[in-house]
């Protein structure tokens, strides 16, 4: 039974799009800082998961030493 969970677990495809809103979520709960690199996210991330997500970070074209802020799009701020 453990077996099964683990190899369903393991054939995960992260998208950019659910990276992109975990590194968001974070940033806004101030957790991280969009200075930081993208290498800090896995400390939030298992690191079961973390080879799946690298690979999909280097798919879109990130090093691990680029900054948060560079996976995240830019806000658009309207005024009150």
């Amino acid at each position: 039974m453990t077996t099964t969970a683990i190899k369903s677990t393991l054939g995960r495809h992260y998208t950019i799009d659910a990276i992109r809103d975990e590194a968001k979520q974070l940033v806004d709960g101030g957790t991280l800082d969009r200075c930081q690199p993208i290498c800090a996210l896995c400390g939030y991330i298992a690191a079961r998961e973390w080879p799946f997500i690298e690979a999909e970070l280097e798919e879109n074209d990130y090093c691990l030493r680029d900054r948060i802020g560079d996976l995240i799009p830019h806000e658009t701020w309207s005024n009150d």
